[in-house]
């Protein structure tokens, strides 16, 4: 909350991130990019998906674009083709394409909705079913998201901050599960913070064997 003893920064689309001066390199091809888009960005994105159709086939709310991924076999083939992505996402896929952050542009998105308290189990996304790099988008909440190396078992967490940008390659891809914790607030680097109404918006580049 900002008021005349705790003013807003002059620039809130680039304040500081939480994440500052940590280290994720122990995490090869894992790229955190916080501020990715502006605050009025975010606004209209969250208005665009929430004027989409929602499933509840999950614990949480979901949508699919591009293909459906079928969560139960953990698989997907040409039957599962829905359309286009929607055109409120073709921005963010071309600027993540023009900053040469992924080599072509993605052809599945799947879009999740977070309430307090609601999480997802540590897990490696797909590999028969999708490409190298996957990226998500974090809107409207923070939420600590966990990777876990799938063969040390070590542990490390980054607070996901909204309007960043996650991607993941290489042994962020394969090597290390990631998953959030069902819980209403993080510990993040000796702070709490407060969950609210997440919304991730991960894009993924099918792949057919």
């Amino acid at each position: 909350m900002y008021d005349l003893f705790n003013p807003a920064p002059e620039n809130l689309d680039n304040i500081p991130s939480v994440n500052e001066g940590m280290d994720f390199s122990a995490i090869k091809g894992l790229i955190y990019i916080p501020n990715f888009i502006t605050r009025l960005e975010e606004k209209n994105l969250i208005e665009s998906v929430n004027s989409e159709s929602w499933l509840n086939d999950l614990k949480r709310r979901v949508q699919h674009y591009g293909y459906k991924y079928d969560y139960r076999s953990r698989s997907i083939n040409y039957s599962m083709y829905l359309g286009k992505l929607p055109q409120w996402a073709m921005p963010f896929t071309k600027k993540i394409l023009h900053k040469n952050l992924i080599a072509e542009d993605p052809d599945q998105l799947i879009v999740n909705e977070y309430l307090p308290g609601q999480g997802i189990a540590g897990h490696v996304d797909c590999q028969p079913c999708f490409d190298e790099t996957i990226f998500s988008l974090s809107l409207g909440s923070t939420c600590l998201m966990d990777f876990i190396n799938v063969k040390t078992k070590e542990v490390k967490s980054i607070l996901l901050e909204p309007r960043s940008l996650l991607i993941m390659s290489d042994e962020a891809r394969y090597g290390w599960s990631h998953g959030i914790a069902a819980r209403k607030s993080d510990e993040y680097r000796g702070k709490s913070y407060c969950r609210g109404t997440r919304i991730s918006l991960t894009f993924r580049k099918v792949i057919f064997a």
